[in-house]
């Protein structure tokens, strides 16, 4: 067989193929549209006569806010060129019948015609969608998990009210560290809804003991030194997105394992509920309760200053300080 006509027939095989392919295919230039594939004619709505004319505009077809994404042109009609460099994106387009499409482009210059851009749109609308309303789902979930904890927080406190509103205010100074820490989004979630209910153990503990205004004996302070476990078999039972029961089940565990119920040290407490500790201690010392006062700011720390590295965390302790400075304006102090 002749090589023309091995050519001719190599051609039309690809022709075929990109005149039948799912994905869009254009093929760009200064001027505009130099080829389209039927998949683009479907995609757009538009007809390839309508693409072709060099007054055509192709930013009508792309969303306002991803225009960016397409370099500028002089002319009154901007014409379909990405910019330089880019490799693989995801831009909007809206159809002739102002349908919203999400499309994943692919370009490449042409070798012996640097001046065209082969361009490869890829339908993801379904997975796009799919993609949103999964994330609509878990933000339901997360407000409706949100609320729940709330709702089990305020039954704790109902039950102590020398400590109401502690949990919450755990919480915030948890999360205020993890967020001065740099922690990522998802880690200071996980220790904001840990802290709403670290306390909870406390609910098998009787409400004489928890206000009590006098000392606890012994077998009284066992109790209360069973919360955490207690809370521990609560919420292992709850499918969290995070180890929320483990978090729980250690925050009155301390570093050198001088801490409780399970005594455990350094390398074997998860790295929230050593946070956790700090944030309990401090805002526990820095509010009023029945057998003693609030510390000061500056005794509280001292305390946890002098105990970085052995009972608590240094990172931690160091953030906290840095935040309780702030709070109550004692920056020029030094606790060193």
């Amino acid at each position: 067989m002749a090589i023309k006509n091995i050519q001719s027939i190599s051609l039309e095989i690809i022709r075929t193929i990109i005149d039948n392919t799912k994905e869009s295919i254009y093929l760009a230039s200064s001027e505009g549209f130099e080829y389209v594939n039927p998949a683009f004619e479907k995609l757009t709505g538009y007809k390839k006569e309508e693409i072709y004319a060099r007054n055509f505009n192709f930013l009508r077809l792309v969303h306002p806010d991803d225009r960016h994404l397409f370099s500028a042109a002089k002319g009154s009609f901007p014409k379909p060129n990405i910019l330089a460099g880019t490799e693989l994106l995801e831009f909007r387009l809206m159809n002739l019948k102002g349908e919203l499409k999400y499309v994943e482009a692919s370009t490449s210059r042409l070798e012996e015609n640097p001046c065209l851009t082969l361009v490869i749109l890829r339908d993801i609308t379904s997975r796009k969608k799919t993609e949103i309303e999964l994330k609509e789902t878990l933000d339901k979930l997360r407000k409706t998990m949100g609320a729940t904890i709330q709702a089990i927080s305020l039954t704790i406190e109902s039950r102590d009210p020398y400590t109401a509103g502690h949990q919450r205010r755990v919480s915030d100074l948890a999360r205020s560290i993890t967020t001065r820490l740099a922690y990522p989004t998802e880690e200071i979630d996980e220790i904001r809804l840990a802290a709403q209910v670290h306390d909870l153990g406390k609910i098998s503990v009787p409400a004489e003991i928890l206000n009590k205004p006098g000392a606890l004996n012994p077998d009284e302070f066992e109790m209360i030194k069973d919360h955490p476990r207690v809370g521990y078999e609560i919420l292992k039972t709850i499918e969290f997105p995070w180890p929320v029961a483990q978090i729980v089940h250690q925050h009155h565990e301390r570093l050198d394992g001088s801490g409780y119920p399970l005594g455990l040290k350094d390398g074997q407490i998860h790295p929230m509920a050593k946070i956790l500790a700090v944030a309990d201690v401090v805002e526990a010392m820095l509010s009023h309760r029945p057998y003693r006062p609030a510390f000061s700011p500056e005794t509280v720390i001292q305390e946890i200053t002098a105990n970085a590295g052995k009972l608590y965390d240094q990172a931690a302790v160091k953030a906290c300080t840095d935040i309780i400075q702030q709070k109550f304006k004692l920056s020029n102090v030094s606790f060193d």
